[in-house]
């Protein structure tokens, strides 16, 4: 299981879910351009004391990301998170390998990008809301994905008060 970032806009939701990678032991993809300053160096300033737990690759580009992806054996499905999408995650059947792509903050992902994508998935939600802060999307998704496939990490980490 990875989760993926297609071109994020705003640092506090891509430090929200470098955190959320960290503590789940899944990798995490940031797809650029960025729209801010996406270097350790910057990460570590403002205040990101994860990183060094987080297993993160930086991609230049989408096409990068999705040749790396498709070199991969097998290659992994691309499941994009998406308020648009018809099916929702209580109804799709996750598997180990695959990869979770959340859009940007501001403007989701291209026509491009959702064409390749393997499914198109969305969390239930209230009529009349648009929808949720890319952040916790993302961990919902995620943590339905990883209870599905039994990919929890354990033992737990002991309780700390």
């Amino acid at each position: 299981m990875r989760l993926a970032l297609y071109q994020p806009d705003i640092p506090q939701n891509t430090g929200t879910l470098l955190r959320t990678a960290a503590c789940l032991a899944v990798p995490l993809d940031v797809i650029g351009p960025t729209g801010f300053d996406m270097t350790d160096r910057a990460l570590k300033r403002a205040g990101l004391d994860y990183l060094d737990l987080v297993d993160l690759l930086r991609h230049e580009s989408f096409e990068v990301f999705d040749e790396w992806r498709r070199r991969q054996a097998p290659t992994p499905r691309l499941i994009l998170v998406s308020a648009h999408a018809q099916t929702s995650l209580l109804e799709f059947k996750f598997e180990c390998s695959d990869i979770l792509l959340l859009g940007r903050e501001s403007a989701g992902v291209p026509e491009a990008v959702r064409a390749i994508s393997d499914a198109a998935i969305r969390i239930p939600l209230v009529a009349g809301v648009r929808s949720l802060n890319v952040a916790v999307a993302g961990a919902i998704v995620l943590s339905e994905a990883l209870r599905q496939t039994g990919s929890y990490p354990v033992p737990l980490a002991p309780l700390r008060l």
